[in-house]
């Protein structure tokens, strides 16, 4: 069995005879051990990625509604000012129609903070009678909770809530200096006992020191998910080798992102063995303003958009000509920040089915 403490970043530092070894080693422990949908995000899963192309359904589509915020997170990374401006109502619910026409599957509303867009509501109960399969919304959690109550009643099935501390003096420094700890895990664990509730928990300098209690506090919440991530800025690999918690099993992407670490792993980057090629593009969209861009990563990394939305004909053959002539090793966005789950996706792609050419 392959064996987490040989693995490297690039094989070229070792013999060619030893490089295949641990490549082969890798493959099968990978491809024997783990099936895509255990990593727990819903989107992914093997038989996506089996039949990945441009015409297969949009398995994942998130809507930036525009910048507006009532935090100011040191490490927030916000999109090109040039093409993330507050969505019109009308511009919203053309975007929206035009996705509907060419078979979303799930959708995600973020910002920004999605909350303080008025027609949110409106956009929820539009994608509710449209029967899209999961309406999540991305929020810092600050809304009064008979607000979030009442996007469920209008269809949302899934929110990710931020929550980088344990304790109210550290989330206080993590949000900007905003003291809403109190209200953020009231919500966090009333919301948790509705629907499905992920909390991501960004780590960088300032809460590192923290980040096992605050693991083991957003536990006692009750939530579906734990979702741990280093910030852009920091992007360092935590130790997580002496972290044995009882409740891991409960949680697939702490799980998975827990063991990557401790293999060596950090979540964001490429290496020389991962594709080069980037087929989620393929069948998962970011927007923001007019345009659509690669990820939501790319695009929070100044990025530049694929195309605009004007066309709808044009959004899918848009994205298979910049996955034909887009090379992630030479872009630097994509090379210093493709998430771990990506490069599984497209690892995993290629594996079984490289069949655009």
């Amino acid at each position: 069995m392959f064996k987490a403490k040989e693995r490297v970043e690039d094989p070229a530092t070792l013999s060619e005879s030893k490089a295949k070894i641990i490549s082969k080693e890798l493959l099968g422990w990978r491809r024997n051990k783990m099936k895509l949908e255990s990593i727990g995000f819903y989107t992914l899963s093997d038989d996506r990625c089996k039949n990945g192309s441009h015409k297969s359904p949009l398995w994942r589509t998130e809507i930036l509604l525009g910048d507006k915020c009532n935090f100011k997170c040191p490490y927030c990374r916000t999109a090109n000012n040039l093409y993330n401006r507050q969505l019109t109502k009308d511009k919203l619910f053309f975007i929206l129609g035009n996705l509907f026409d060419i078979k979303i599957k799930n959708i995600r509303f973020s910002g920004g903070e999605p909350t303080l867009y008025k027609y949110l509501p409106e956009a929820i109960a539009f994608c509710y009678w449209q029967n899209i399969k999961r309406i999540a919304i991305s929020t810092n959690g600050s809304a009064d909770l008979d607000y979030y109550k009442k996007l469920i009643d209008y269809g949302v099935n899934d929110f990710s809530i931020s929550l980088d501390a344990c304790c109210g003096s550290t989330a206080k420094i993590m949000s900007g200096g905003i003291d809403m700890f109190n209200k953020i895990i009231h919500n966090i664990a009333e919301l948790s006992k509705l629907t499905y509730v992920t909390v991501g928990i960004v780590f960088d300098e300032n809460n590192i020191n923290q980040i096992q209690e605050t693991i083991k506090f957003t536990h006692n919440l009750g939530v579906s998910d734990i979702r741990i991530i280093p910030s852009a800025q920091y992007n360092k690999c935590a130790i997580f080798n002496n972290f044995n918690f009882e409740f891991i099993d409960k949680y697939p992407i702490l799980k998975y992102r827990i063991n990557n670490f401790k293999a060596g792993n950090n979540i964001r980057g490429l290496s020389e063995r991962d594709n080069s090629k980037c087929p989620l593009v393929l069948d998962d969209i970011a927007i923001a303003g007019n345009y659509h861009y690669p990820c939501i990563i790319y695009l929070r990394e100044q990025g530049g958009p694929i195309g605009n939305l004007n066309i709808i004909e044009n959004i899918r053959s848009d994205r298979l000509n910049w996955y034909m002539k887009h090379n992630c090793h030479e872009d630097k966005i994509c090379r210093n920040n493709c998430l771990d789950v990506c490069k599984e996706y497209n690892n995993r792609w290629k594996e079984f089915n490289d069949k655009i050419n």
